[in-house]
């Protein structure tokens, strides 16, 4: 009775993981966005309802990594009076196709254009594709006003291909034009933290762009890349550190650093103004560790589906065979090759008895 009961909830739990895969499957086909060159829409969209104005805010912020929390951030967004939204990078934990598609989901709410640069998170699992075929040119440059914007892509943390070194060179000479040149990228030239390295890992490449920074008069440096807020200068160009939205906090404790935020710019004229964002109600909540382990497990579920099903099909057959109908086995296929086995024996038996009687 008691093996009956057992046999019972392990069919049950098969069953269960089965129709769990296949509905994660199922669910991540059904509703995966089918979207491309995002970022030109949103630039499109900039320039169609902020146009020329020298007058307006962008918020700008980084390492969301499919977080939680950037719901909630993304909540504050909405009542910011801000003509756009730059993302400095690490939008997802890793680069298969349903970590962005959560993304997607998190970011269609936004009612602001969300433009994004990418990080070394979306790098992961050959994402790059992936971003190349939602959001399209890995760096690119637009114009708000009478100003200046540039998006790089630094993302395998080292340094920046030749080819976009020379692009960038020139993009830099075509701003000074402008009264203001921003320039995104999600690895930091330097590190602010003593003792720590989490930048460029090609320091000669990180001076070459300091000094074309310098050279060209750039206004704002915005990074991202650690999970804090720091703000200074490298040579003569200012930086903002802003990795806040909802990626872990490690690194530190300093509450002057490590904290979640964004960051509100408002562009008048001539001049730029900066402010930090704190982001209200506590830094944990219950929801967020649970939210985050059910998308791993999602994604999990999604990327193995195929090898999760004939796992779970061939260790059932196994289990049904061996273990619930092992006297079915036993009967039909340990008893038939006893009888066998027996019956050879006798025919061997038979054989040598009249050598025997010979002998005799």
């Amino acid at each position: 009775m008691k093996d009956k009961i057992f046999h019972k909830y392990v069919t049950i739990a098969v069953a269960i993981l089965f129709i769990i895969t296949v509905a994660a499957k199922v669910h991540s086909t059904q509703s995966m966005a089918d979207v491309h060159e995002w970022n030109y829409r949103a630039v499109q969209e900039i320039e169609r309802t902020t146009g020329n104005s020298t007058n307006y805010t962008f918020i700008v912020l980084g390492d969301n990594k499919n977080s939680r929390l950037f719901d909630d951030m993304l909540d504050e967004i909405n009542r910011e009076n801000a003509s756009f939204v730059v993302d400095t990078g690490d939008m997802v934990i890793k680069g298969e196709r349903a970590y962005y598609n959560a993304f997607l989901k998190q970011v269609e709410k936004c009612n602001k254009p969300f433009l994004t640069v990418i990080g070394n998170h979306e790098l992961y699992d050959s994402g790059r594709a992936q971003y190349y075929d939602i959001f399209g040119q890995f760096y690119y440059s637009f114009t708000v006003g009478d100003d200046y914007y540039i998006m790089l892509d630094d993302a395998n943390e080292k340094c920046i291909e030749p080819w976009q070194m020379e692009w960038l060179e020139k993009e830099l000479q075509n701003g000074q034009n402008y009264s203001h040149r921003f320039v995104f990228m999600h690895v930091p030239l330097y590190d602010p933290r003593p003792g720590f390295d989490h930048s460029l890992e090609d320091t000669a490449c990180a001076e070459e762009l300091n000094d074309l920074f310098d050279q060209y008069n750039v206004t704002m440096i915005f990074s991202g890349h650690i999970h804090a807020y720091f703000n200074g200068t490298w040579g003569n160009t200012p930086y903002i550190i802003t990795g806040g939205a909802g990626g872990e906090q490690v690194g530190g404790d300093d509450p002057a650093h490590y904290f979640y935020h964004y960051i509100r710019v408002h562009v008048s004229g001539n001049n730029v103004t900066y402010e930090v964002v704190r982001l209200s109600g506590p830094d944990f909540a219950p929801e967020r560790p649970l939210y985050s382990l059910w998308l791993h497990l999602y994604v999990f579920l999604d990327v193995n589906a195929l090898n999760i099903v004939i796992f779970i099909s061939a260790f059932y057959l196994g289990y049904y065979f061996v273990v619930i109908k092992k006297e079915w086995v036993s009967h039909n296929f340990l008893g038939k090759w006893r009888e066998k086995r027996a019956e050879k024996r006798g025919l061997k038996e038979k054989r040598e008895e009249p050598d025997e009687e010979k002998k005799i």
